[in-house]
């Protein structure tokens, strides 16, 4: 073989696209999706069918589900043997599937996802309803294939004697397909079928008077008729299952949630662990205990509640929160003429209602042949006594076997099948009694041949014998309706004040992003001092709130944080804090810069941003409400370069003064600014010159403060509020410093004061001098204020910080 022959020169793509394509067209037509007529994948046909052949059927008793499951491997479905077992396990677990298909003495798995016990220990068998799965496969009612080694024929399709499909549902996950099918009640399917087949072109809205929608093993309550309808019409739509639950009053005020029903295909003990972990965290504080109180009578979980707790509060929250509610989405995908489908419920009747035509008349064609063949010899039988002694006469007369027959048949005009019957009767047979028998048999056949005919011949007959046998099943294994349904969706409405107990609590959010809030006990014990905090670091917030209240942390990089008090970490004055980060992910060298305490989001409040490069912007407190907060939020568009410098709560009757770095300041009224969404970038609030950027916002309220103005040199100045005069947005602004030529002052920071509030300035060498406002005498613009600060002992002066200790008494 030259080099050539062996290797070929292909494009990886070309290769890559071809055998990807086969694996695909291989996954979607024979793993994964379920065949439209039976409602099953290939795994599942071949478990069933081998059971079947080798007698492993109800009536008779369990075997270990090891040689099943060896069988599978060895005659149909060469995978491994775990798949082939789960899949096997599965159809046994009656919180699964609607109908069990196989039923199995053993440890076979539980709702909580418990593994089953290993095959060798388990025995199983086919449950009777799988009978009529496979009922009348021996009548050639369905193709047969050779299986994976030529050995042994295999079936491409179950019978399927009742709509397995809707019925037990089916769910998996193909190469660009996916199906999701849920469970259906017996009888509901069955009068559907039925309708369809009185009505061809039955609209979905009739057939759901008799099919209501899915109905789980599992119960729980559906919510949704219009997404179940829409589901129905065009093979895809979403509706509610919530848990059957009940709140049982107990003594002393207390109360506790049971959960007698959870929704289809929920992990119980997943469920119950998240509860409880709501409960550990904090995050719901009206809970006592969780217990699952499950047994063989049935599922239980209790919720107890703490004393005087609104049970209906806590369970809407669980409803929104935890898998007490889910949500399902139909995509009723399946294999139909070999290819994968969309289908809408009457496209799946159809579907079934073809397949049992087909089924019941092939079978009505084997039962004639079988029929016809059999009155033949019957015939033959019954000339043969007729003309007894002559047949016996001339079978004595013969040699062997082979030359009798052709006697037989040369002599009386027998056939080749009935001279083969004539020489293997019995002497018995010959006796006066069995002619009538015989006559009586042909008579039976003629009849039954004559029937046969008639639903081949006839389309409507051959309809009545599907309908009288589907009427057959469904009054042997109908069982009552699990799943209650109702119509409308019902809106969950959390209400804080009933999740979250009022507590008084002091909040507390650091610079290099600490957060925590402290009961006012512990607050009080420590006397508000001894806060452990790292040298460079202080408070951005030092302040009484109300677990009820929420907390708005901005960022450098012009994000926002949204934490409800009552979910920031419970922590001990003294200790440090949990750092931002662990509870919301940030960005690189982001940091916090502003931190807002609101009782509510009131609608008539803004909040005003600004940034270094001189953008400014005031958008609605209201916008700034979410309801996940997983992550940060953009509260500003900030440009490559630039970052947000301050964020503060504000009416939008205000001024606003912006210091530069350089020494100026620009005053101007809020209401020059358009109120604007929270992504937005802002407006130009003041002029920069090259090389600057604003350092400082402050807020006016009124003209009774002064301000303090803090420079890099130590320098402090307290100036009158008067002397900087209100002028326009988007200025340069005036000189609040006096330059000067060698190593001139530059601003590192400025806050409106009162009298007696503490203005802390901290150096690059971790010094802090704190300075008390009224200390400080009124100056001029032109002034460069006092020196508080030895620049070579103490260091350069970065920032200023108000110590909030003074607004806390």
């Amino acid at each position: 073989m030259t080099i050539t022959e062996r290797y070929q020169d292909l494009p990886l793509e070309e290769v890559i696209g071809d055998r990807f394509g086969r694996y695909s067209k291989y996954i979607i037509q024979d793993r994964a999706l379920p065949d439209a007529r039976d409602g099953l994948k290939p795994v599942q046909r071949r478990i069933l069918y081998a059971m079947y052949h080798e007698g492993n059927t109800h009536e008779k008793a369990f075997r270990k589900s090891a040689k099943t499951v060896g069988n599978v491997i060895g005659n149909y479905h060469p995978h491994g043997d775990s798949s082939v077992y789960e899949a096997m396990v599965r159809m046994s677990q009656d919180w699964k599937l609607r109908h069990m298909m196989i039923e199995m003495h053993g440890n076979n798995g539980s709702i909580d996802g418990d593994p089953a016990a290993a095959m060798r220990y388990t025995e199983a068998r086919l449950s009777a309803i799988s009978g009529e799965m496979l009922r009348d496969i021996g009548k050639n009612t369905v193709d047969f294939v050779p299986n994976f080694d030529d050995t042994e024929p295999e079936p491409t399709v179950l019978p399927s004697r009742f709509p397995n499909l809707l019925v037990n549902g089916s769910t998996g996950i193909s190469a660009g397909y996916a199906t999701d099918i849920p469970p259906h009640a017996l009888h509901e399917v069955l009068d559907a079928v039925l309708m369809r087949m009185d009505n061809p072109d039955v609209s979905v809205d009739e057939l759901m008077t008799v099919i209501q929608g899915p109905d789980f093993p599992t119960g729980g309550i559906i919510q949704g008729t219009d997404g179940i309808k829409t589901a129905y019409k065009t093979g895809k739509g979403r509706f509610v299952i919530r848990a059957k639950t009940a709140i049982e009053p107990l003594k002393g005020g207390k109360s506790q949630i049971v959960v007698t029903e959870i929704p289809y295909d929920v992990n119980k003990a997943n469920m119950v662990k998240k509860i409880d972990e709501l409960r550990l965290d904090r995050k719901l504080d009206g809970i006592a205990d969780v217990r699952d109180e499950s047994d063989r009578t049935g599922l239980r979980v209790v919720i107890e509640l703490k004393k005087d707790i609104d049970g209906n509060g806590i369970l809407q929250y669980l409803l929104k929160n935890t898998d007490l509610q889910v949500t399902y989405s139909f995509n009723m995908i399946a294999i139909s003429e070999r290819r994968p489908k969309l289908m809408s419920l009457p496209m799946l009747l159809d579907a079934y209602i073809d397949h049992q035509k087909e089924v019941v008349t092939r079978r009505s064609q084997y039962d004639i042949q079988k029929a016809k063949d059999r009155l033949h010899i019957v015939e033959g039988l019954m000339k043969a006594l007729s003309i007894l002694d002559e047949v016996i006469k001339t079978i004595r007369a013969s040699k062997d076997k082979r030359d009798a027959k052709n006697n037989l048949i040369a002599k009386f005009g027998f056939s080749e099948v009935q001279a083969e019957a004539i020489v293997s009767l019995q002497l018995y047979r010959l006796t006066n009694t069995d002619i009538t028998e015989l006559q009586q048999e042909d008579a039976e056949l003629r009849k039954l041949i004559e029937q046969l005919d008639a639903i081949l011949k006839s389309d409507k007959k051959l309809s009545a014998v599907i309908k009288k046998e589907l009427t057959g099943i469904r009054r042997q294994f109908a069982e009552p309706r699990r799943s209650v349904i109702e119509a409308k969706i019902e809106e969950i409405k959390v209400d804080l004040d009933i999740l979250v107990p009022s507590e008084e609590v002091i909040v507390s959010v650091t610079k290099d992003g600490y957060v925590k809030r402290t009961s006012v006990r512990s607050y009080g014990a420590s006397n508000g001092t001894g806060q452990e905090m790292k040298e460079s670091d202080y408070s951005l917030l030092e302040a009484p709130m109300n677990t009820q209240h929420h907390l708005l942390l901005f960022t450098s990089a012009g994000n926002y944080i949204y934490q409800p008090v009552h979910e920031l970490p419970d922590i001990r004055w003294r200790d440090l804090g949990q750092h931002i980060s662990s509870i919301i992910p940030l960005e690189q060298n982001e940091s916090i810069i502003a931190a807002i305490g609101l009782e509510n989001f009131d609608e008539d409040a803004s909040i005003v941003t600004a940034s270094a490069n001189g953008s400014i912007k005031m958008s609605k407190l209201a916008d700034y409400r979410v309801q996940r907060y997983s992550r940060t939020f953009k509260a500003m568009g900030i440009k490559k370069g630039d970052s947000m410098i301050d964020a503060r709560l504000v009416q939008g009757e205000e001024e606003v003064i912006l210091f530069t770095h350089q020494a100026y300041a620009l005053r101007f009224p809020l209401s020059e600014l358009s109120v604007t969404g929270i992504r937005t970038a802002g407006v130009r609030g003041l002029n920069l010159k090259e090389g600057d950027q604003v350092v400082a916002m402050e807020i006016v309220p009124d003209d009774s403060g002064s301000i303090l103005i803090g420079t890099q040199r130590g320098n402090v100045k307290r100036l009158s509020l008067k002397e900087l005069e209100t002028a326009s947005r988007a200025q340069r602004g005036v000189v609040v410093l006096k330059e000067l030529k060698t190593n001139p002052y530059r601003i590192i920071g400025a806050k409106i004061v009162k009298n007696d509030d503490i203005i802390v300035l901290a150096t690059d060498q971790d010094q802090k001098i704190p300075i008390v406002a009224g200390s400080l005498r009124l100056v001029d613009r032109y002034s460069n204020g006092s020196a508080t600060v030895d620049e070579k002992k103490d260091g350069i002066v970065t920032h200023m910080y108000k110590d909030p200790k003074a607004e806390i008494e």
